[in-house]
């Protein structure tokens, strides 16, 4: 069940596997896979219909000089982040070390895990948590669960973050599943709903965004609106990209592919959707470049019958 992509210096891409917690390298000139390893402190509760495991994937900054690769899995208690050293000279599937833990206790449940994490254009490092099935955790500035998360490489909390010594960025959130930068070096991130409205939101430090008290777009000034939002049949958002001037949102339960042309802050046209139940629910988006994408498949997450030659990875050309 792939669930994280991240691209490695040189182009290649590695991937996470949700329950066999395994991470894969692809060279994606020949679609050759190579077994990194498993990363065995995960623990994915897919066959339970849940949704936690090995998660998110990112790769240091520095990863000329470290040889690191940011996770974000679950355990039996919590959800964590770490890092662990990527030896691509050892044997195949032997190429891991341990993860180094910085940071724990992120709220665990069934469902709302989050999990997605990237380096931002300022070098920290930004983490999606969902509130785990407790909605009243997204509201409580003192938990971990329904927020987005920043914090340095080794798991501080940010300098200028809203509150000094939390690694809190936003919050309100039920469960974000997709992260991404515009060029101006905005961040956007798409949100499940709760049966009424799936979100695209444009985020903002300290900013709530209304979970449990609203979904979708409202007028009360506590709140943040989204700048676009859809009925949860046609979409279940899940990663995010942007390129060719609009995110790219892939849908699970709506198996599409959105496209949200914006013009800075602002949708300027009608979502557009492709790929209607072509290959089934999609899970995880990547830009190559301003005009290629990179798609997930996720039909083996005991969500969906898997079709023949699944999982996948798409490779797109978008205008």
């Amino acid at each position: 069940m792939p669930w994280g992509l991240a691209l490695l210096p040189g182009g290649d891409l590695l991937v996470t596997s949700r329950d066999t917690r395994q991470i894969t390298r692809i060279d994606l000139s020949t679609g050759k896979k190579t077994l990194l390893g498993t990363v065995d402190q995960a623990v994915s509760n897919g066959n339970s219909g849940g949704e936690g495991g090995l998660l998110g994937i990112a790769i240091s900054p520095d990863f000329a000089h470290d040889h690191r690769l940011y996770l974000y899995y679950s355990t039996a208690n919590d959800n964590r982040i770490g890092w662990l050293t990527y030896r691509p000279d050892a044997t195949a599937g032997h190429q891991l070390s341990a993860p180094q833990v910085i940071l724990k206790g992120i709220p665990h449940g069934l469902h709302h895990n989050g999990g997605r994490i990237a380096f931002g254009p300022d070098g920290m490092l930004y983490a999606s948590t969902g509130e785990a099935g407790d909605p009243p955790l997204a509201q409580d500035k003192n938990s971990l669960g329904g927020k987005i998360l920043r914090m340095t490489p080794e798991g501080k909390p940010a300098k200028g973050n809203p509150i000094a010594g939390s690694v809190m960025w936003s919050y309100g959130h039920r469960n974000v599943q997709g992260l991404a930068w515009d060029p101006a070096g905005r961040l956007w991130a798409s949100e499940f709903g709760d049966r009424t409205a799936d979100e695209l939101n444009l985020i903002k430090p300290d900013h709530n965004y209304g979970w449990p008290a609203t979904q979708g777009k409202t007028s009360n000034p506590k709140y943040t609106s989204p700048v676009a939002q859809w009925g949860t049949e046609v979409d279940s958002p899940s990663g995010i990209a942007y390129a060719a001037g609009s995110i790219w949102m892939a849908a699970l339960k709506g198996e599409r592919l959105w496209r949200i042309p914006l013009n800075g802050t602002k949708v300027v046209a009608e979502s557009q959707d492709f790929l209607v139940g072509t290959y089934g629910r999609l899970r995880s988006v990547i830009a190559l470049d301003d005009h290629t994408l990179l798609i997930t498949t996720s039909n083996t997450d005991h969500r969906a019958g898997p079709r023949p030659g699944d999982d996948r990875i798409l490779e797109l050309t978008v205008r």
